[in-house]
């Protein structure tokens, strides 16, 4: 056994016979509950800064140095590292908010008791992802215990804000808290994913003109154009039934042709999400008259979902959907005139797409240590997004891998024990793979 092996398995031995750290360190973390402040503002349930003050001390005993600061008002991103070459550097990363529990009527357990049945941790965050952010201490808590040296410079990014769009780590990027490479441990019951698709949030606005519902007629029969008519209305809410079954074609058109080979054919989607149509556009870029039928409307806004695939641009993207709807319009007298309006950034969202190579060495390790410990991976594309794209927008190389579970943005949320141990495990290895030990 070369010396990287037997280095591999005393930590991984570590991990095993201290397993009760990364279950309990995953109960704790639950225990706090760190809803994002952005779904739901009670205080109580808004604790994202006493989960980076129970992490923060356990990485100093580990030898990290760390700093906190807020990425958001009151929202604290924390970050610790240990020096080394920049050629081998590494970031593990998680994120430390959670969504809402929504009714507790419809949890049998307590969503922030950490209960434990059946080989399961129960609880709100326990998958999605306080057991990958639990994964990742417990990996360099062994390395530091086994009083390994890394080659390469090992940080720990815990961050907050990434289920309303990755305000944290966008803003660590900004500071550039990069590395070569980062590792996101996300859920991926156990598979490897060194790529993800970007995502847009868009809104779209149509304008019309409006009327009288009873002139109905003088807009869609055809009329003489004398000098008594009454200018006629233009509804907007019909434009928009047009521009949708168009926007499916153009999906359509799209998922057919183009695809990647680590992610599902048709993944690829636009997903018209939310709708508004009424009059008098207001300062909020939304009708101010919605309850009025009698009214012909003069605005419809819809909302898109717009995912693309990992070896595309955002702006050759948006330069493609761009040219559909100045396409969409020219076909028609009104929007010639009064084309329709795209807004990118929709809530200050946008996710860069991830594509690291499959022979890259961090994917190689993960796929050979997560085999190693008992579960063959496959390699796959991550079908959501998460903060490993906004490093990979940044030039870092970025994996995502992490236990298995259920419940993640439902009720009865829950890890699997083993596989959070395991994870850990994986991690643990990968990281001596990749940094290298002096």
């Amino acid at each position: 056994m070369s010396d990287t092996e037997a280095t591999i398995k005393a930590l991984q031995d570590f991990i095993e016979t201290d397993r009760d750290f990364v279950i309990n360190l995953t109960r704790d973390l639950v225990r706090i509950p760190s809803v994002n402040p952005k779904f739901e503002t009670a205080d109580a349930l808004n604790r994202e800064g006493d989960v980076q003050k129970l992490l923060e001390p356990i990485l100093k005993d580990e030898g990290f140095a760390t700093e906190q600061f807020d990425a958001l008002p009151g929202r604290p991103n924390l970050i610790g590292e240990k020096p080394g070459s920049e050629d081998k550097s590494l970031i593990l990363c998680g994120h430390i908010d959670v969504v809402p529990t929504g009714a507790l009527k419809d949890w049998t357990v307590d969503p922030f008791g950490g209960e434990i049945l059946g080989g399961k941790l129960y609880g709100r965050g326990s998958i999605d992802m306080k057991g990958g952010v639990a994964a990742c201490v417990a990996a360099m808590r062994a390395i530091n215990r086994a009083g390994i040296k890394l080659d390469g410079r090992l940080a720990f990014h815990s961050v907050v804000d990434e289920e309303a769009g990755g305000g944290g780590a966008i803003d660590n990027v900004r500071r550039g808290k990069l590395a070569k490479a980062i590792l996101v441990a996300e859920p991926s019951w156990g598979d490897v994913h060194p790529a993800e698709g970007g995502l847009e949030w868009a809104r779209v606005t149509i304008r019309g003109r409006n009327g009288h519902s009873a002139f109905r007629f003088n807009e869609i029969y055809p009329q003489q154009h004398t000098a008594e008519r009454l200018a006629p209305a233009v509804n907007a809410i019909d434009i928009a039934a047009r521009f949708i079954q168009a926007v499916h074609l153009f999906e359509q058109n799209r998922v057919r042709a183009r695809s990647h080979p680590l992610l599902p054919a048709g993944m690829n989607t636009i997903n018209i999400g939310v709708m508004w149509g009424g009059t008098g556009l207001g300062a909020n870029g939304l009708p101010t008259v919605m309850t009025n039928p009698a009214i012909i409307p003069d605005a419809a806004v819809l909302d898109l979902d717009m995912k693309f695939l990992p070896d595309e641009t955002s702006k050759q993207y948006r330069k493609d959907f761009e040219d559909f709807v100045a396409s969409f319009c020219a076909m028609d007298d009104w929007l010639r005139k009064n084309p329709i309006k795209i807004d990118w950034d929709l809530g200050g969202l946008h996710f860069p797409p991830m594509n690291t190579a499959p022979d890259h060495p961090l994917v190689a390790s993960l796929m050979k240590r997560a085999a190693a410990a008992g579960k063959a991976p496959a390699m796959k594309g991550f079908i959501a997004v998460c903060d490993a794209a906004h490093y990979a927008g940044a030039g870092v190389d970025g994996v995502i891998y992490g236990p298995a579970g259920d419940g993640f943005h439902s009720t009865d949320e829950y890890v699997d024990i083993e596989s959070l141990v395991r994870s850990a495990k994986v991690i643990a290895a990968s990281v001596i793979d990749w940094c290298g030990v002096r």
